[in-house]
């Protein structure tokens, strides 16, 4: 099939377009509400239409309709048949031209494994006790907060206790502490919608990226046990998709194997 390089890459020439995409590929296997990519991205509604059906044309994007409400999501092969077309017809099927050399940068246990929420004060905590507990020595295990708080939340602290983690060295960390220092990960994760909507800088070494959305405990209201029971159902989620995540044939996985394995756990329901 013939492509049309300069329509598809004149889509996402446009600096809103491109920004409505990178959100859908952070959020990623998410169907994201029309209404909050507008409120995320700060674009009037009728101006974001024009630029999702642009998306869709172009076979960037996908849209679904839940109850009332219009959702998108991205097509990650989209891009991927855009750019392997590319380097084969215009590079000549070179990719060391077009495509950075740390582009293909491949991982060694440990395992350097990064979780990213708002706070980091609940869900990448635990995201973080639980690989080091289920991974071992495979893993090299931190967890950081875009916006953290000054202390972990008490109830989460608690219930880590009482399953067993040592809890006396974990903090809320900035992400900054990652980024200033320059390392490189093979892994990173967003745990929660919000810290997966900021457009932050990427990782150097490319590392796999993967959105494991987990609903934010710390909103439940309610008796002291109704709160518990949010606490544990979203240790639970995460305990599930680590348990799979562990489960991965890593060692003989590429790149490319290795991305769509975290996308297929990100995409299955784990509630």
């Amino acid at each position: 099939m013939e492509i049309d390089y300069a329509s598809r890459f004149g889509v996402l020439a446009h600096p809103q377009r491109l920004s409505v995409l990178r959100l859908l590929l952070r959020r990623y296997p998410d169907h994201v509400a029309a209404g909050e990519i507008a409120k995320v991205l700060g674009v009037k509604a009728n101006t974001l239409s024009p630029y999702l059906n642009a998306l869709r044309s172009a076979g960037f994007a996908s849209q679904s309709r839940i109850g009332t409400s219009l959702r998108y999501s991205a097509i990650p092969t989209g891009l991927g048949t855009l750019i392997d077309g590319f380097v084969a017809e215009c590079c000549h099927g070179r990719p060391d031209l077009c495509i950075g050399s740390n582009a293909h940068i491949p991982a060694t246990k440990p395992y350097r494994t990064l979780f990213v929420c708002t706070g980091n004060s609940v869900r990448s905590i635990f995201a973080e006790c639980l690989l080091a507990a289920i991974g071992g020595d495979m893993f090299e295990v931190h967890s950081a907060g875009t916006q953290p708080t000054s202390e972990l939340n008490p109830m989460a602290v608690r219930m880590l206790k009482d399953k067993g983690h040592a809890t006396h060295a974990l903090r809320s960390k900035h992400i900054s502490e990652f980024q200033r220092a320059g390392a490189v990960f093979d892994f990173v994760f967003t745990v929660c919608d919000r810290a997966a909507n900021e457009d932050c800088p990427a990782w150097a070494g490319q590392p796999i990226s993967g959105h494991w959305s987990t609903p934010d405990p710390i909103k439940a209201n309610g008796t002291e046990g109704e709160q518990m029971l949010a606490f544990q159902t979203a240790y639970g989620m995460l305990r599930n998709r680590i348990e799979a995540f562990v489960a991965l044939p890593h060692e003989t996985l590429d790149r490319l194997s290795r991305q769509r394995a975290v996308d297929d756990i990100a995409a299955r329901d784990f509630a």
